[in-house]
């Protein structure tokens, strides 16, 4: 066993007997499946905390001839599958973290040459007898090799991206780096498997990209990999289950990501934190700054701030992904921001719809985070209001409701530029912003009759009404509480049981003000 060639199965050791571990070796039959075909470069992007480097080491414990690991998979969901026992610790693996590479290397321009010495020193030492000591070429050493023997190699990339996100500004150490790449595993007979993770999907340039062999499974388009990205629902709750922890909690906290095969996938590292630790709050500031999420949303791009300020209300905004030049550097208008963040975590894509939205509470906090740094002071102002506003209505009083939402639409004014009711909506959630420590908020809540505009279920911890709001556009305030009641909207909420507030809020394009009406009910 080695550190770079067939390295042994401890880092997947460590995972598999945590305290916490979820079975994801399901992954490896689909790897099985494309070992040796056309298929067998696999790029997998995903976020921090998300599980990249654990999925590496699972792959080398596997795969690797330099370990015997048919003790650690044997009561896995690999070992069901028939092709567990052909492929069980079968074949050279070469294991390289660039990470470990590039801070190595000091220089990033140093990287290519630091890797192959270390790397090839290894392989001389095994293949002594067909490498000769003065090989300086790595894809050269391994041509040779799988000439005089027809044994190929897998080769496991871990944090392949890294010198993009770390030198960003670094083009001529970057497109060595990729031609390097190109050169080790492009049309080379001698890989049985090429498996790379890392944050961003592969680098372009212009329509050309270096690496285009790859198959990519990234934030974005996930693919048949989807299950294997974070957590899924399921694997969630039976977690509540063996640590005694709120459910409706973690998935609030947690979930949101959400792909065409997979509708809800959990923030991984998060939720183990949770359960360890026993309570819900944001982890991902242990690992990631609001600094760098400060940087890009304050870029200058026409419609980015409108954005994020409508995603903050619990909107979905349109995006482009095409254009994304997969790096941290080359923006040309909103729509690269947006994508950037899907593939960081702080945003969540729905494929259907190409639209993006926040996640959960947890990247919620990270952005309210970022915007404070930002010093946007009107937004932050809105926000320290709006604990007054529900106060103001569980109080009843629909005028200073309606004066409350009027301050807001002030601050908030570029997002009502597309006056409709969709826009209405996302202010007045921004302006119960404070609501959500103590509600969990349903728009559009399916009634059987249509539609409740927004809805605020109280937690169980909280003694606080439920809250149905309907919102009318050049109508009347009275007119929205008759459509609550005309529609039965109580009715949906049969699982609640106490005191409800029907909350009627109507804005006069003409007179630019907005009136309220405020009534009790009960379920």
């Amino acid at each position: 066993m080695g550190k770079y060639l067939n390295p042994s199965n401890r880092g997947f050791q460590i995972a598999r007997y945590s305290e916490i571990y979820v079975d994801k070796t399901g992954l490896i039959s689909y790897t099985n499946r494309v070992l040796d075909t056309e298929q067998r470069y696999i790029c997998v992007s995903r976020p921090r905390r998300f599980g990249k480097s654990m999925t590496a080491e699972m792959l080398c414990a596997y795969y690797s001839k330099g370990c015997e690991s048919k003790e650690l998979f044997q009561d896995l969901t690999i070992s069901k599958n028939q092709s567990f026992h052909t492929h069980l610790n079968q074949y050279n693996v070469l294991f390289l973290n660039m990470q470990r590479f590039l801070s190595r290397a000091e220089d990033p321009n140093n990287l290519i040459f630091y890797l192959q010495k270390v790397v090839l020193s290894e392989i001389k030492e095994v293949y002594k007898e067909i490498v000769c000591t003065q090989e300086e070429h790595l894809a050269t050493a391994l041509e040779n090799i799988f000439e005089k023997t027809q044994m190929g190699f897998l080769f496991i990339i871990d944090e392949w991206d890294c010198i993009f996100r770390e030198n960003r500004y670094n083009i001529d150490a970057q497109t060595k780096y990729l031609d390097f790449l190109r050169d080790l595993l492009k049309d080379q007979t001698y890989v049985k498997l090429a498996y790379m993770t890392g944050i961003l999907p592969i680098k372009k340039y212009g329509t050309h990209s270096a690496l285009n062999i790859f198959r990519e499974f990234s934030m974005t388009e996930p693919k048949r990999l989807a299950e294997y990205i974070g957590f899924t629902e399921q694997e969630v709750k039976d977690l509540c289950i063996r640590y005694d922890m709120d459910f409706s909690e973690a998935k609030r906290w947690y979930d949101g990501y959400q792909f065409r095969r997979i509708s809800h996938i959990y923030n991984p590292k998060s939720v183990v934190d949770a359960m360890l630790d026993g309570e819900f709050h944001s982890y991902w500031g242990s690992t990631e700054t609001y600094e760098a999420l400060k940087v890009y949303i304050n870029m200058n791009f026409d419609g980015l701030k409108d954005a994020i300020i409508m995603m903050l209300g619990g909107a979905c905004c349109k995006v482009n992904i095409g254009t994304f030049t997969n790096d941290m550097v080359n923006f040309e208008k909103k729509d690269d921001v947006l994508t950037l963040l899907i593939h960081l975590g702080y945003l969540a894509y729905k494929e259907e719809t190409r639209e993006v939205f926040i996640p959960n509470e947890e990247i919620q906090g990270e952005f309210i985070n970022a915007i404070e740094g930002a010093n946007w002071n009107n937004i932050i102002k809105m926000i320290s209001d709006s604990e007054n506003l529900l106060e103001n209505t569980l109080q009843e009083d629909a005028e200073a409701v309606a004066k409350g939402i009027d301050c807001v639409h002030t601050e908030t004014t570029s997002i009502l530029s597309y006056n409709d009711e969709n826009s209405l909506s996302c202010v007045i959630s921004l302006a119960y912003y404070s609501a959500r420590m103590y509600y969990t908020l349903i728009r559009e809540l399916p009634t059987g009759r249509g539609f409740a505009d927004l809805v605020f279920l109280p937690r169980r911890s909280c003694d606080k009404p439920a809250i149905i709001i309907e919102l009318k556009w050049d109508s009347s305030a009275e007119g929205a509480i008759n459509q609550i009641k005309k529609k039965q909207y109580v009715k949906s909420l049969e699982e609640y049981k106490g005191n409800i507030l029907l909350v009627g809020i109507n804005y006069d394009k003409k007179s630019k003000k907005y009136q309220c009406v405020i009534e009790r009910s009960f379920l």
